[in-house]
């Protein structure tokens, strides 16, 4: 049986939870399945191809909800999962067992983890370290900014390498490493180190590119990086660059998409009372209260300024307060 597992491309949780569910799936559900791995993207028109669930089962971890008849299974997390409100009847009338929604859970793999253990009576024992990674790394929960931004952990190494380098594949590699292999020693693995220092000093530059062109007012800071063309940043970044700041509202160019990212500050809580992913639902984004996106086609500067241009001053009002 060939299982077909699609996640949230280029992102540490995304390849972790496609990691979990892999060893949930051959240890108490299909022990002789072989699994194949597609990375999925947000972009501006979200329709699922039918055509890409092709294997004997197919699954979606850490992405939005589909209602093809072709999905077997889907886990998520995000406020946001569902496109439409009819694709969210469609989920809570299944009746299959096979997918689970909670949006609770700060990780798409520590839900995995949880929903495995209480319903199919899986041990995540050896798992334990990528699943509180995954959990640190998609809720936020370093210590301080300066951990997130240094890099120093294994998993901090590995999730640069999965989400800014230039090997697509990537995280197709990536993932049955993760369900077998320690943090530590994939962190120091030859396909790692040889694009993790590269892609450090890239990040190292991005700092200064983040502080010239980074505006804060009253608790907002905004950058633009369309023009040096940067695609990728640590998103911990402004808030090591900007402390004082509360939320971070920036633009990132890339082939298939321009992309609006807002989040809140997990160090200054003070007035982060906005639900970011009810902002960026009106744009046709989402994500979760504390964080979430929008994506344009590509080269839509004009209006990815505007609607830029709109949370910023949205942000720097009390929520509830509706005056221009």
């Amino acid at each position: 049986m060939r299982v077909h597992v699609f996640f949230h491309d280029r992102c540490f949780d995304g390849a972790a939870s496609a990691a979990v569910f892999s060893r949930l799936l051959r240890e108490r559900v299909h022990p002789s399945a072989e699994f194949s791995y597609t990375g999925l993207a947000h972009r501006a028109s979200q329709l699922f191809d039918e055509a890409l669930f092709d294997g004997d089962e197919n699954a979606i971890v850490d992405f939005k909800y589909s209602t093809s008849p072709r999905l077997n299974w889907w886990f998520d997390h995000h406020q946001s999962a569902f496109l439409t409100p009819e694709d969210a009847d469609h989920f809570r009338k299944d009746r299959s067992g096979k997918k689970f929604y909670d949006p609770s859970f700060k990780s798409c793999t520590k839900f995995i983890a949880h929903v495995g253990k209480e319903t199919f009576g899986f041990r995540t024992d050896e798992l334990a370290d990528l699943i509180h990674w995954a959990d640190v790394v998609d809720g936020a929960l370093f210590p301080d900014a300066e951990t997130a931004v240094a890099m120093k952990a294994p998993a901090l190494q590995i999730a640069l390498v999965m989400e800014a380098g230039p090997d697509g594949g990537m995280s197709r590699w990536l993932i049955p490493q993760l369900a077998s292999r320690s943090l530590a020693d994939i962190a120091a693995d030859e396909r790692v180190t040889k694009l993790f220092q590269p892609l450090f000093d890239r990040h190292l530059g991005s700092l200064d590119l983040i502080r010239n062109a980074g505006q804060c007012d009253r608790g907002v800071l905004y950058f633009d990086l369309t023009g040096p063309g940067v695609e990728v940043y640590n998103k911990f970044a402004p808030y090591y660059l900007f402390p004082e700041c509360a939320y971070a509202v920036s633009i990132c160019p890339s082939n298939f998409r321009t992309k609006i990212s807002v989040g809140s500050n997990p160090w200054n809580k003070a007035g982060t009372t906005h639900n970011l992913a009810s902002i960026c639902e009106r744009y046709g984004g989402g994500g979760h209260p504390r964080v979430g996106a929008i994506s344009l086609e590509p080269g839509h500067l004009d209006e990815a300024r505007q609607i830029a241009g709109e949370i910023v001053e949205e942000l720097k009002r009390p929520p509830g307060d509706a005056s221009q």
